[in-house]
C-alpha cells in the first residue's frame, strides 16, 4: 500500500492536464516530486491499495497542506485523475502548481 500527494501538474498546449507531480508519503518524510504521465498516474491509483491527495502550498501557515481525496475516473475520452469535487477550486488538480 502506498499514499502519494499530488503537489503540481503540467499542461498542454489546450490546457489539459498530461502529468503529475508525485510525492511518495514515507515514514520519515516527504519523496521529491517525480513526474508521472497521466498514464502512469491512473495505472498506480487504480491499485486498490494505493490512494493520493492534493498537496498545496499555504502561504497562510506557511507549510505544505493535505487538501482532497485524487481518484480515477472513466470518461467517454478516457480516464483520467479528478479530486474531489467539492466546489472549493483551490484545491483542485487544475490548480495546482503549474509546471
Amino acid at each position: 500500500m502506498a499514499e502519494y500527494r499530488i503537489s503540481g501538474v503540467w499542461k498542454d498546449d489546450d490546457n489539459i492536464i498530461t502529468d503529475y507531480a508525485f510525492h511518495e508519503v514515507k515514514n520519515n518524510g516527504m519523496t521529491r516530486a517525480i513526474k508521472k504521465s497521466k498514464i502512469q498516474a491512473v495505472t498506480i491509483l487504480e491499485q486498490k491499495s494505493n490512494s493520493a491527495y492534493t498537496w498545496m502550498w499555504s502561504y497562510k501557515k506557511q507549510n505544505w497542506v493535505v487538501g482532497e481525496i485524487v481518484t480515477v475516473v472513466n470518461a467517454l475520452n478516457g480516464k483520467y485523475l479528478r479530486s474531489n469535487p467539492d466546489d472549493d477550486l483551490t484545491d483542485n488538480l487544475a490548480h495546482l502548481i503549474d509546471f
